[in-house]
């Protein structure tokens, strides 16, 4: 395709909305996701820190 001008190609042959939509929506959850991930890495390390301490707990309730 060849456009005539900037609006032309923001317009993208009367798909704008479906193009312009598809990279915001592609752009939020590239940005996003790192955050998402990087929660969900805390809370597992968390839940395993929890863990070991329980774990440690346990046994030394059993030694005494």
């Amino acid at each position: 395709m060849q456009w005539n001008s900037v609006g032309e190609f923001l317009a993208m042959g009367g798909y704008a909305l479906y193009v312009w939509g598809s990279f915001g929506a592609c752009l939020v959850l590239m940005v996003v996701e790192p955050f998402l991930a990087s929660r969900r890495l805390r809370e597992v390390r968390r839940s395993l820190i929890r863990e070991r301490l329980a774990d440690e707990l346990e046994s030394q309730q059993r030694t005494q």
